[in-house]
Formats: C-alpha cells, sequence, structure tokens
C-alpha cells in the first residue's frame, strides 16, 4: 500500500513491531471478543458487514503512527484502497470548517459571541420570536446549540445535477432538495445538530473573506496543516478522481452514481484521507498542549474543545469522556461513506477511519475495538 507504515503493537511498556496481521486478527486468547468477529481478519471484516473498503490512521505520541488501507476503492474497477485514496470526510467536514471560522475569529473578523446577523449581510432568516430573544452567534452555531431545527443534514446532489447556491439551500428554493433554514428555539436553549448552521458559517466566511470557501480552506487550514490530500469537487479532489474511492450501499453494491456532490462544503463536502485528517486531530492535540500554532494559537483553539453548556459539543467537535480522558470525536455519514475521528484532549493519542460503504459504522466500531485493546486506550464508542 503507497505510504503504509507497519502496525506496531504495545505489550506493557515494551513496544514491539509483530506482522500488521496482528491488528487485521486480534488472536491474542486473554482478548474479550466483544462482536464475536475476533476470529476474523480485516478484510473478513469488511466482506462481513458489506463494506468494499476502509482507510484507518492511528495516532500515538502526537503522530501517525501507523496507516493503512484495506479492500477496494471502488467495486466495479476493483482498484484497490491505498493510503491516499480520497474519501468523502461527511460530516467530518464541520471540525475542518470550524478551524477557519476560529482562524477568522482569531483575526478579528468577527467574534465568537457577535451576532452572526449583526455582520452577514447577504442573508438573514425569516424573523421568528426565537430570533428576537436571543443572539445566534458563531459558537452556538459551530456547537448546535444555535436553535436551528433542520436535523442531521443534507442528502446531496448526484453528478451532473444542477447545484443550488448557498442563499438558495438557506431559503430551500430550487433546485435545493432540503427545506428553507428555520429557527425552531431560542438560541442556546437546547442541542441539536445543524447541517445548516455551517452553511450559514459557510455564508459568512465567504462574505468577510470575499473569497470562495474551498480557497479559504485551503489557504488558511488545509495549507498550513500539509493536508495535501484535501479538498473538494472543484479542487484537489477532481483531480485526483482516479484516486477517488466510490459509494455503496449497504448491500455493498456500487451506488448509480460514484458519489454525490454537496454544495454545503462546510457541513459535509470535504474529500480527504485517513492520514489528512490524522494530521488535523494531532495539529488540534499539539495546539491545546502550546507546542505548535500552525493555525490557531493555544488560547484560540480552546474553544474547539470546550463544551459550551448545553448538550456534549464545543466549536466543531463532540466532547467525550470514556475512562479517565476527555476526546475529541466526531462521526460522518454521507450517502455512500462513513467516517470517524476521535483524539485524547490531553495523551496525544487516537485514531481516523473511513469507510466507502453504506453500513461502515460496524466496520468502525470492530476496528476501533481492535485498536483500544491493542493500545490499551480508553477509546468512546463510535455513534450510529
Amino acid at each position: 500500500m503507497a505510504g503504509a507504515i507497519s502496525c506496531p503493537l504495545i505489550f506493557s511498556e515494551r513496544i514491539v513491531a509483530p506482522p500488521t496481521s496482528y491488528i487485521d486478527s486480534v488472536e491474542t486468547p486473554q482478548l474479550p471478543d466483544h462482536h464475536g468477529l475476533d476470529s476474523l481478519t480485516l478484510p473478513q471484516v469488511l466482506q462481513h458487514y458489506r463494506v468494499p473498503a476502509l482507510s484507518v490512521a492511528v495516532i500515538r505520541d502526537f503522530r501517525i503512527h501507523w496507516a493503512k488501507a484495506y479492500g477496494v476503492a471502488d467495486r466495479v474497477s476493483a482498484v484497490a484502497a491505498e493510503t491516499d485514496t480520497l474519501f468523502q470526510a461527511a460530516s467530518i467536514s464541520k471540525p475542518v470548517a470550524a478551524m477557519l471560522v476560529m482562524k477568522a475569529i482569531q483575526d478579528d473578523y468577527f467574534g465568537l459571541y457577535d451576532d452572526v446577523f449583526s455582520v452577514l449581510k447577504s442573508w438573514c432568516p425569516a424573523e421568528t420570536t426565537f430570533t428576537r430573544t436571543g443572539k445566534v452567534t458563531p459558537l452556538s452555531l459551530m456547537s448546535h446549540t444555535s436553535g436551528l431545527g433542520d436535523g442531521y443534514g443534507y442528502p446531496g446532489y448526484p453528478p451532473g445535477s444542477a447545484l443550488p447556491s448557498l442563499l438558495q439551500i438557506l431559503n430551500g428554493e430550487a433546485p435545493c432538495n432540503v427545506g428553507a433554514t428555520r429557527f425552531h428555539r431560542s438560541p442556546m436553549s437546547a442541542w441539536q445538530y445543524s447541517g445548516a448552521g455551517y452553511t450559514i458559517l459557510q455564508l459568512l466566511l465567504e462574505e468577510v473573506y470575499r473569497q470562495p470557501f474551498a480557497t479559504l480552506l485551503h489557504q488558511q487550514v488545509l495549507s498550513p496543516l500539509n493536508m495535501t490530500r484535501s479538498g473538494f469537487d472543484d479542487s484537489v479532489a477532481q483531480q485526483q478522481e482516479q484516486n477517488r474511492a466510490r459509494g455503496h450501499d449497504m448491500a455493498g453494491q456500487s451506488m448509480p452514481h460514484k458519489w454525490h456532490r454537496y454544495p454545503e462544503q462546510a457541513a459535509a463536502g470535504l474529500w480527504t484521507t485517513a492520514s489528512d485528517l490524522a494530521q488535523f486531530m494531532i495539529e488540534l492535540q499539539r495546539s491545546l498542549h502550546g507546542q505548535s500554532n500552525l493555525v490557531l494559537s493555544r488560547n484560540t483553539i480552546q474553544a474547539m474543545a470546550t463544551p459550551v453548556g448545553v448538550g456534549d459539543y464545543a466549536a466543531g467537535f463532540a466532547m467525550e469522556k470514556q475512562g479517565d480522558g476527555w476526546y475529541l470525536t466526531h462521526h460522518g455519514d454521507n450517502v455512500g461513506f462513513k467516517g470517524w475521528i476521535c483524539g485524547h484532549k490531553q495523551k496525544g493519542y487516537g485514531c481516523v477511519l473511513l469507510c466507502n460503504g453504506d453500513n461502515g459504522v460496524g466496520v468502525i466500531r470492530e476496528v476501533t475495538s481492535r485498536i483500544q485493546r491493542v493500545y490499551e486506550w480508553a477509546l468512546p464508542r463510535p455513534r450510529e
């Protein structure tokens, strides 16, 4: 596999380097079999869940410890998945976009607690009692506490179909395939996951910087973090079409279209690799320790790892406690793609897993469990 690194195993305090098949099939007798799949190799796990491919990167001591890909990127062409194969990050796009929002705040384009609609000039929601009773802030949009009620978000658009503008998406106008963005409760009164919150932030960033979101993210986040295999349909991903994973359904069959497109880039549109997302998580972890400031200062980045007090989200990440540690986590769920990112807030370890099948959550949970047992980490359980 291109760029693959061998998978080490920790026995107590001694590091050894067994064959990579150890991660593939956790066969040590004393390890409990939680899912009835411990006798299966990872290719067999993929077959069991009818998922064509998995890409994994494991973080240890604030660096990528190993990365590997399994299976085929496209069941039709039978092209093997490699570590540099691009997958849709789906909603893992949100924490990456949140870093760009925090960069704009650090650069004084607007404030974390500013009223978004006193800054944003090109769109304003239909006025309700909810929008009159409290400020919708960048922090509330990033933490899903703004009062929006759109639920889980966007189905995307098949290749070749007309794509709506951001204003058409927010207004629910053709060719948009979702309803208009509406506020259903007062800001900070309750938590509800919202893709539309990040579409509002995407429009805000384009307005204050006067540049396309894809350009901004590349300049301000992807390039500084050396995420060279990350971008959107109209940037790096289009140039690498032959090395993009294809989406597959619950039965593991190729979808009629290779993938859907997402003009809601901040919410769901990023193409990336497990290794690139691991670089992103490592920068967050090192910045929280004051060891790096490639994008954000230590003070600024705290908002991405501090729950707002309503729900379990910070600015971009869910914060989850497992064992004696706090973790930054996020799931990804697009048509034909599933993903998971997880990193310990203090200890510099974690993992990224990307799949090209609708049944990928089972694979992600199984592999996360194996990583947890091999490394003796108390990793959170990936969400449905």
